[in-house]
């Protein structure tokens, strides 16, 4: 399929809409099964709802099965990486760029075009939104030209140089922003509720797009600090801002999505476990978000009787008066200690009909609702005020505000960052049906934890508590988890803080557009070459050693500054 889609990107991708596709295009103004004048608030439903529903197969393939392993979010069976991975890159050009364009080609086509600005400007911001995702693991990427087969028979598009995409994105971006914030724009058409995000609220939109003007600052920095900070300066300086309340985040809920299958296997082909490292820190900062992300073992109840009827000791990993004794975690490698990792697949036997499971997996129903029956909702939230809070408290802490008026110091946005966070993962949730860290507001167990001297800023090691408070906001943003990872090298290596397990695996830096064939090898040829990219090559040796242009000089995971 990918060979496929990257051979006609830009050809027969770019004309699929949102109805069925057809085999005999030439029909499309005769064939009245065809839509040739879609509505284009449906056309921007739909994007929308493909932005998070086509993850299914990726929280399977890609995200529980590679990239949480990577950072260390949970240790899991070790299996090779597959060509299932990377499906961002096909629904990019089958789903959501096609369909982009078309709202904007029919706005224009509207004898009233001008009360259409709006609604032509969300779609960048879309764009712009899934095309980092998309660079962040392929680097290059067809964008400039991507959809010109659709309007002008154009076959064979380049391929964008990622510094190219992220500035084209900047102006987009900023484009966006200046139409969308402009109060003397009247009378303009909106999506009303079709447009699933945010209703058709304009400033909510403003407020997204200067969200992800710090994510790019963000991939920018090791690359180019000076832009970075500029584009943080951009942001902080902008009267309207990024996203600032939990209101105002991406969220998606669907009663009738169910990640990982009809069935919500969560498990196919394994369970996932805490890693050592993550469940300390939880454990020892007393974290609200604790039974969120992991469940019990089976370490409750009268298990202590159990074990003095049958005269049995636990293993030694474990405390027996630990009050928490119900969170283990286990190796994030499972080699560098199997004595307790054989307990990842094996219960510990304590009589003759009873076993204890010893190591917590990951709270199942916080990821699929719909387990077993069950009749939770899967509430995605894809942009969080928490990563806007936290990059503002990062790039404050870095001396990169200048005289800019950054409206409260990094540790102002630290704490509502983590704030943001705690709320926003405890009514992920609710909504799942699956164990809480609290009920009603959470602002004492809030509280407390901000005040918790593992939390607290104390003039030490303040950048790295902002780094760790980041890398547990993204435990349900799995890309944007190894993203951190990847730019900064935290969680470090033999940090007294949180420090990252060993890891022998290789960890590939990137992922692989294979030969589109005759039709666009050239320019797919030109941008391997350019990129110092092995053509091809889809080998974890390969891959762990080829990196993206804002990925080069970042350091190894773990070796952070």
């Amino acid at each position: 399929m990918k060979k496929l889609l990257n051979k006609y990107t830009g050809a027969w991708a770019s004309l699929l809409l949102l109805t069925a596709c057809t085999k005999n295009f030439g029909d499309i103004n005769t064939n009245p099964s065809v839509v040739n004048k879609p509505d284009v608030k449906f056309l921007l439903s739909y994007v929308e709802d493909k932005m998070v529903t086509y993850q299914g197969t990726e929280w399977v393939w890609e995200s529980m099965e590679q990239l949480m392993r990577f950072t260390q979010h949970v240790t899991s069976s070790p299996y090779e990486i597959t060509s299932n991975v990377n499906t961002r890159y096909n629904i990019y050009y089958l789903q959501i760029l096609p369909n982009l364009f078309e709202i904007r080609k029919q706005a224009d086509l509207m004898p009233n075009k001008d009360q259409y600005q709006k609604i032509k400007m969300v779609t960048y911001v879309l764009q712009v939104l899934h095309g980092i995702k998309v660079t962040d693991m392929n680097g290059y990427i067809p964008y400039s030209q991507a959809i010109e087969g659709r309007y002008d028979s154009k076959y064979s598009p380049v391929y964008d140089a990622q510094q190219q995409l992220f500035d084209n994105w900047l102006a987009q971006l900023n484009d966006a922003i200046k139409v969308l914030s402009d109060a003397s724009l009247s009378n303009q058409v909106d999506y009303g509720k079709s447009d699933i995000f945010f209703q058709s609220d304009w400033i909510k939109w403003v407020k997204l797009a200067n969200t992800l003007k710090l994510r790019i600052a963000a991939r920018l920095e090791n690359a180019d600090k000076a832009k970075c900070q500029a584009v943080f300066q951009q942001v902080m300086q902008d009267p309207l801002g990024p996203i600032d309340s939990n209101d105002g985040q991406v969220k998606y809920q669907n009663s009738l999505y169910t990640p990982f299958g009809s069935g919500g296997d969560i498990d196919y082909r394994s369970r996932r476990y805490a890693t050592t490292s993550i469940m300390q820190f939880l454990k020892g900062s007393n974290d609200p978000r604790l039974p969120i992300y992991f469940d019990k073992n089976g370490l409750t109840g009268s298990f202590k009787d159990t074990l003095a009827k049958y005269n049995v000791t636990l293993p030694s990993f474990i405390n027996v008066n630990d009050p928490l004794i119900a969170y283990q975690g286990g190796p994030a490698d499972w080699t560098t200690n199997p004595t307790v990792a054989a307990f990842l697949s094996n219960d510990f036997p304590v009589g003759p009909y009873t076993k204890f499971s010893l190591i917590s997996p990951i709270n199942r129903k916080f990821f699929s609702p719909k387990l077993n029956q069950a009749t939770g909702n899967f509430l995605d939230v894809s942009v969080t005020y928490a990563e806007t809070c936290l990059y503002i408290a990062e790039f404050i802490q870095k001396g990169y505000a200048g005289a800019v008026n950054t409206k409260g110091t990094a540790a102002d946005w630290y704490v509502k960052g983590v704030t943001s966070s705690i709320q926003t993962m405890n009514a992920i949730a609710v909504a799942a049906g699956s164990q809480t860290g609290f009920s009603g507001s959470g602002d004492t167990e809030t509280g407390n934890y901000l005040n918790h001297p593992m939390v607290k800023f104390n003039g030490v090691n303040d950048l790295e508590r902002i780094y760790v408070q980041e890398y547990l906001a993204f435990y349900r943003q799995p890309n944007e988890a190894y993203v951190f990872c990847r730019r900064t090298g935290y969680p470090k290596n033999s940090s007294a803080y949180y420090a990252r397990e060993t890891f022998n695996e290789q960890i590939p830096r990137r992922f692989w557009l294979t030969d589109p064939g005759e039709v666009n090898r050239a320019n797919w040829a030109q941008a391997m070459q350019q990129q110092g990219f092995t053509p091809n090559a889809q080998d974890v040796p390969t891959l762990s050693t080829q990196r993206v242009w804002y990925d080069k000089t970042a350091p190894d995971f773990g070796k952070g500054n």
